[in-house]
């Protein structure tokens, strides 16, 4: 798996977690190359994923 892959699943998996977490607040749709944000993310949950996935973190 290339790093491009990791860090874009580690953003789709880290933003789905959000929109499970918001309580309808936040919602996300993801489609082979495009996603969809309608709503408040948050964003150092979101760049500390991103680090973590290039860093080779969990």
């Amino acid at each position: 798996m290339t790093v491009e892959i990791e860090i874009r699943q580690a953003i789709v998996e880290e933003l789905q977690r959000q929109a499970e977490n918001s309580d309808g607040q936040l919602k996300v749709t993801t489609t082979d190359n495009r996603v969809t944000i309608n709503g408040p993310v948050d964003l150092d949950d979101l760049v500390m994923v991103v680090l973590g996935s290039v860093a080779g973190g969990p």
